[in-house]
């Protein structure tokens, strides 16, 4: 497995396990009441599933398993794809911190942009680096 498939997988992991003691988190009543933010993370919550923990896992599987690109670059451009796991972790840490806030009254709007612009040049940067190795038999 390349190590940049290795680091997808792994900030997944990390997602995934983040994403679940959240879970446990929101539902247990003595932390709700010691820490309100933890009535408004549903957002991060899901941010954290669907960003940190499936989509990091589609790239990293994909970026190893989908057909090679050349001999000489196999996988295509290896910079693109560690912009791609960068931007995506980058944005979802933005988000973590900025969606509590914003739901909590605080005013993050130059925060959640950022985070969803980074993520959405994450996800551009993995199909530029990806579009050249689907192709037809």
């Amino acid at each position: 497995m390349p190590t940049l498939s290795r680091w997808f997988v792994r900030s997944a992991l990390v997602c995934l396990i983040a994403a679940l003691l959240l879970a446990v988190l929101m539902q247990w009543p003595a932390a709700s009441a010691a820490a309100p933010w933890l009535r408004v993370v549903w957002p991060t919550y899901l941010h954290l599933l669907v960003v940190g923990w499936l989509t990091q896992l589609i790239f990293g599987v994909a970026y190893w398993l989908f057909p090679r690109y050349s001999a000489a670059s196999p996988r295509g451009s290896e910079r693109l794809g560690w912009a791609s796991l960068l931007l995506l972790n980058l944005g979802l840490a933005l988000r973590i911190v900025g969606e509590p806030w914003a739901a909590m009254g605080g005013e993050t709007m130059p925060l959640l942009l950022g985070s969803a612009t980074a993520q959405l040049l994450g996800g551009w940067a993995f199909v530029a680096n990806t579009w050249p190795r689907v192709r037809q038999r």
